[in-house]
């Protein structure tokens, strides 16, 4: 046990079942019932406060007692046993790929067992206007864990102008705009945006605002950015004035900002965390309400073609592209463009296949390279004409940088990580380990975080960004997302070759009140829900 962060027993008692006193009851004393009682555990309630013990009493899905169950004479049929262990509000994942759209991913069982109980999906601009679809597709169908959705400008901007590269007209930007007020009508969070993504590049700063403007017409909307050069993108405007740009769009617009996945990337950045952080802090002190979260791998997961082909070659679609690729005067200055980039990210042997494709995943572009007999460049096109295919860029991240950064109190955590397709043996370890890796990096290895803190930016902190009236807590009358974690075993286990490894160490987990893992085994229950902007009326 890690008996540093014990504390003394915390004479604490909260109850909303009315008299929950050691004289509560009837004549006989009787003791008030509760249909789950987790008894004894360390109490980490969200608040980076110190944590304390305490039982927590659940009853039809929610909160409904913390203290000390036997002296406020309360009881249940069903009493888990938490000494040794730490309880702790269900995990908010700040930016998630989690698949709860298809049969294979909608378990959430990869995210479950870190201890996750709420993913936030549609980022990087890649949210479906549809809103009341999806939300009615995850309530029909069941989600293991409870899902927000943000619709994505990547998204609109094809619907409306396909991938062109150029300005709208004022009737796209129009119809632009409506696509956004029809989704948050529906219950979006707010606006995504991909700026460095096709078609999303595209867009000058001018026209994201105009459509963060209509998402602010919503109350408590927000805008969440992957912007458009975290420092390694070919012929960009730069680390700086990327993250100047988010803010930008956030301070004019009125919205809430988050930055995705914030960190920098390219060895030329290792060690420069505290200019990001400096440009957050100084806007944050200037009144902009502009956040961040981050995971702590040292990897990416995007696109070939993002990573490897100019944006002016790719636009107007893959069928434009692969005109370009046989163009001979086209095809040189893709080339150099495509050697230029990947000098930018390591090399070809830092680009890593993670494609469901058996002749790819696994292997880096200078393996499949090497095989072919071919150059780099001319495997990307190879490639790239059967489809654009999954990577990860190796070591583009610093993980100093993370370290600098994970010390920041806006600061949350996400794992970015999209649910494998069960094909695709090799595939990012962060969808398997982001919150554990997160927590043994800067709580059990190095002791540069408390417990408290970490646990902090893994919810309550989440559930105050986004504004979460009873989740993120462990408060009375709040949901019953609850994780219940032996610290002596949680960990990550997946590793970049071996990262279909699920994480250990959390022995119950409750999503709205029901187990999803109860004794270290998950149960199988569909128990998450669509979660609609609070300020939102149902649809």
């Amino acid at each position: 046990m890690h008996t540093r962060f014990l504390l003394p027993f915390a004479a604490f008692s909260i109850c909303l079942l009315g008299g929950c006193s050691p004289d509560s009851g009837d004549q006989d004393n009787k003791p008030t019932m509760v249909g789950q009682l987790i008894s004894g555990g360390q109490v980490f309630d969200g608040s980076g406060e110190a944590p304390f013990v305490a039982d927590v009493g659940v009853t039809d899905g929610r909160i409904v007692f913390i203290g000390d169950a036997d002296s406020a004479n309360v009881a249940s049929d069903d009493v888990i046993d938490a000494q040794g262990l730490w309880v702790a509000p269900g995990f908010i994942d700040a930016h998630s790929h989690a698949v709860l759209d298809e049969d294979y991913g909608r378990d959430a069982i990869p995210y479950l067992r870190q201890g996750i109980t709420t993913v936030v999906l549609g980022l990087d601009g890649d949210g479906t206007s549809d809103t009341a679809v999806r939300l009615g597709s995850w309530q029909e169908k069941g989600i293991g864990v409870n899902g927000i959705h943000f619709v994505g400008h990547g998204y609109i901007r094809e619907a409306v102008m396909g991938r062109e590269n150029r300005e709208p007209t004022d009737v796209e930007l129009a119809d632009m705009r409506a696509h956004v007020r029809k989704a948050m009508d529906e219950g979006a969070f707010g606006l995504s945006t991909g700026l460095f993504y096709v078609p999303g590049t595209y867009a000058s700063t001018e026209e994201v605002i105009a459509l963060a403007k209509a998402a602010a017409e919503y109350e408590g909307a927000i805008y969440d950015t992957h912007d458009r050069d975290l420092g390694a993108v070919y012929q960009g405007i730069g680390y700086e004035a990327s993250v100047e740009e988010g803010i930008r769009i956030t301070e004019e617009s009125g919205l809430r900002g988050i930055f995705s996945h914030y960190n920098l990337q390219g060895a030329h950045n290792y060690g420069r965390a505290d200019v990001g952080a400096a440009l957050i802090n100084d806007a944050r002190e200037r009144g902009v309400d502009i956040w961040a979260a981050h995971h702590p791998y040292t990897a990416t997961q995007s696109n070939l073609r993002s990573y490897t082909i100019p944006d002016w070659a790719s636009a107007g679609g893959d069928e434009e592209m692969v005109a370009r690729f046989d163009d001979p005067e086209m095809s040189d200055e893709i080339t150099d463009a495509t050697n230029a980039m990947l000098e930018i990210r390591g090399g070809a042997d830092k680009i890593m296949l993670v494609d469901p494709r058996p002749d790819l995943n696994g292997k880096t572009l200078a393996d499949v390279a090497g095989e072919r007999e071919l150059s780099p460049a001319e495997t990307v096109r190879w490639i790239l004409r059967d489809g654009n295919a999954v990577v990860m860029n190796l070591e583009l991240y610093d993980h100093n940088n993370t370290r600098r950064l994970a010390q920041e109190p806006w600061m949350m955590t996400c794992t970015d990580g999209r649910t494998p397709r069960p094909d695709q043996p090799i595939t990012h370890p962060r969808t398997f380990g982001a919150f554990p890796k997160k927590m043994r990096h800067f709580v059990f290895e190095e002791e540069l975080l408390a417990p408290e803190f970490m646990i902090r930016s893994f919810s309550g902190l989440a559930a105050d960004f986004y504004r979460l009236p009873d989740r993120g807590y462990l408060r009375d009358g709040y949901v019953a997302d609850i994780v219940v974690i032996d610290p002596d075993r949680y960990r990550d286990k997946a590793t970049f070759e071996n990262p279909r490894q699920l994480s250990e160490g959390v022995v119950h987990a409750l999503v709205n009140g029901r187990f999803a893992i109860r004794n270290g085994e998950t149960t199988g229950t569909l128990a998450g829900v669509p979660l609609r902007r609070p300020q939102a009326e149902s649809y």
